[in-house]
């Protein structure tokens, strides 16, 4: 079994930057022992905040979250300011076999990446290709950054090669899904499995349902929403996680 899971964790801090609460995030994204997690909202370094945060991690939040259960990780910036900068994170227990961060950014106010990895499982004689997405806010916007997308999956994975690709899509009105259905073949695990997209946010109180978890070429074998009260206090956004099966 190959359990993923993908949450954006709003750079560490609880809805409306009340609390930071990074620490209790990284418990329990390490309670759910998840093989591969994709992050969103993670940030690699901020000047200001360091200094003030007495709890402040001394490595890169990805770093501080993967601590010794995800020995490899990725991180791809998508977002750079004078303070300094966060993006996507995919933390796995399996290598890497090459990543790239793809700047797909439409607009100069809303800087947005996709974070492409390919990893190498266990006893598989295919690499497992990840994507991690942040979408922007605007339908044009997203459009944009969905026809990217597509070109980068259709240049660069092979069709027999499997495929996951999970985050934050802002897809509230649910167009990413002929784009990406029609034109890649690939299937949202909560659609498949329960009829309908999860909602995840906002977290208190989901409504939206932002996120997601596409997949090809894996057999998918659960899937759930993390909705209790110690998940819906950390982030604005609650995570998915999605188990397949590992048959490469």
């Amino acid at each position: 079994m190959l359990t993923i899971l993908t949450y954006n964790i709003h750079k560490g801090f609880t809805p409306g930057n009340l609390r930071f609460v990074l620490h209790k995030i990284k418990s329990a994204l390490h309670n759910t022992n998840a093989d591969i997690i994709f992050l969103q909202e993670i940030q690699g370094k901020h000047s200001v905040r360091s200094a003030a945060i007495n709890n402040w991690p001394e490595n890169s939040q990805f770093e501080f979250l993967a601590d010794d259960l995800w020995h490899h990780h990725a991180y791809g910036k998508n977002a750079i300011y004078t303070e300094g900068h966060h993006g996507n994170a995919i933390l796995s227990k399996f290598p890497f076999h090459s990543y790239e961060n793809i700047n797909v950014s439409y607009l100069k106010s809303a800087s947005r990446s996709l974070l492409h990895g390919v990893i190498q499982l266990p006893n598989s004689t295919l690499p497992l290709h990840v994507i991690c997405v942040h979408l922007g806010l605007f339908s044009y916007e997203r459009k944009h950054q969905l026809i990217k997308l597509i070109k980068r999956v259709n240049e660069h994975i092979p069709k027999h090669e499997p495929l996951i690709i999970a985050g934050d899509f802002n897809d509230w009105q649910g167009n990413a899904e002929k784009y990406l259905y029609s034109e890649l073949g690939l299937t949202e695990v909560f659609k498949s499995e329960n009829g309908k997209h999860a909602r995840t946010f906002p977290a208190w109180m989901p409504i939206l349902t932002m996120d997601r978890i596409y997949t090809r070429g894996l057999e998918i074998k659960h899937c759930t929403c993390l909705h209790n009260k110690s998940w819906a206090g950390l982030s604005d956004h609650l995570p998915l996680i999605a188990e397949f099966d590992l048959k490469l």
